[in-house]
């Protein structure tokens, strides 16, 4: 029995679609991905990576977490990552964050949200980091700048890792993209020029 039948109708009805569209969809999508981006994305359901980029499945990678963040002690990442770069050959790797991020906005609150405030110290490092800029502007524009600038240094962490080490250290083409999403209007928008090797941590556009 389908516990949440609504799903599985919208399931069928889209896998319904997909197949009239393309009745060799599914057949060539089970044998093989082979997607040219890694995504990593915040864990809001409000940012899809697929939609928000108009890809299909197996056109993206994606890994998800709070305030995508790239710290160099989580694993999951790490594999996530490994996997993407080693196996699959990706070619472009987008950390995508989004104004008005809660995990962002929790980071610059103080007071106890239970467990997450362990993950959260790692945007709380980026803040004090940036206090001269964070400082002076208003309660939602303080939490849209450190949006930013948390998108820049986990990018940066991101070109640290072994993994991007040793791609571009064997002149693997590896492209790290910059960027932000805004819920209000649906676009992505880049924060930098993409890192291509390893660079000093930057904390400003």
């Amino acid at each position: 029995m389908n516990s949440l039948p609504q799903l599985f109708e919208n399931n069928r009805n889209w896998a319904k679609r997909i197949n009239a569209e393309d009745p060799e969809f599914f057949s060539k999508l089970s044998k093989q991905q082979n997607p040219k981006y890694l995504w990593i994305g915040c864990a809001d359901s409000r940012v899809p990576a697929n939609q928000i980029t108009g890809l299909m499945p197996g056109d993206i990678f994606v890994h998800r977490n709070i305030a995508n963040l790239v710290v160099h002690t989580d694993l999951n990442l790490l594999s996530v990552l490994q996997y993407a770069v080693d196996a699959l050959k990706i070619e472009h790797i987008i950390i995508c964050g989004h104004y008005g991020c809660g995990g962002v906005r929790a980071a610059l609150e103080n007071k106890p949200h239970g467990l997450v405030d362990n993950w959260l110290r790692n945007i709380e490092d980026v803040a004090e980091a940036n206090l001269e800029t964070l400082t002076p502007l208003k309660d939602n524009d303080r939490v849209d700048r450190l949006c930013e600038l948390n998108v820049l240094h986990q990018a940066n962490n991101l070109s640290r890792t072994t993994v991007l080490q040793e791609a571009w250290t064997r002149k693997q083409s590896v492209d790290i993209h910059s960027w932000i999403y805004s819920l209000e209007d649906g676009h992505i928008r880049t924060l930098a020029e993409p890192i291509r090797s390893y660079t000093p941590p930057r904390s400003s556009l």
